[in-house]
């Protein structure tokens, strides 16, 4: 339902999800919980918050959430404001199929994955972004103001020791799906770019 309004949901842990919805307005918010509760017995509750950076924006729907800022009957808490721009990142490995996949057993791998997961995380947390694991050796950063400079700098601070190297495209655009879009086109463009020599460890795409 959030992807048919040009917005992203990813994981957090079971019970619960954060959605990047840059463009849809709180009423949408209100028919997106009516829907949801008409095919689910369970108590579920929206928090929608904003800030300058996603983590500031999670922080303020945490709040809202806490102080039980009500807008209307159902459990939305919180309430929309009209964002500027969405920058999404999509990393990945590099040469994880061949690399990577030669020297380690696939348990070796699942320990390499989740501890690049927690240094991701970390690393990018403390710049006020938010990584999520998409599967396999991919993952998307919702990172609104760090540049492509302080990009690298934070991908080799993660892979100090760790023996592998982190390519990212980075795509920024008025919605999350279609930043999400950007930044994964950017990532094939470095895989373009690497068939005809040229090597690029990031690349951004925009459609502001």
């Amino acid at each position: 339902m959030f992807a048919q309004k040009n917005a992203l949901v990813f994981f957090n842990r079971f019970d619960e999800m954060f959605a990047v919805t840059n463009g849809v307005t709180l009423g949408e918010h209100v028919e997106i919980l009516k829907e949801l509760l008409k095919s689910h017995n369970l108590d579920i509750s929206i928090s929608i918050g904003s800030g300058k950076t996603p983590y500031e924006a999670h922080l303020d729907a945490y709040r809202a959430r806490n102080q039980k800022v009500q807008r209307n009957k159902l459990k939305v808490y919180g309430d929309t404001k009209d964002g500027d721009y969405v920058q999404i990142m999509h990393v990945d490995v590099d040469g994880s199929t061949s690399t990577v996949s030669k020297d380690l057993t696939p348990y070796e791998i699942s320990s390499l994955i989740a501890n690049l997961h927690a240094k991701l995380l970390q690393k990018f947390m403390e710049k006020g972004a938010l990584t999520f694991f998409l599967g396999g050796d991919n993952f998307m950063v919702v990172a609104n103001g760090i540049g492509s400079a302080e990009t690298v700098e934070l991908l080799d601070e993660v892979t100090n020791g760790m023996k592998i190297r982190l390519k990212c495209g980075i795509g920024k655009a008025a919605t999350a799906r279609k930043a999400a879009e950007m930044a994964t086109k950017a990532l094939d463009t470095i895989r373009d770019l690497r068939k005809t020599g040229k090597i690029e460890r990031i690349f951004e795409q925009s459609c502001l």
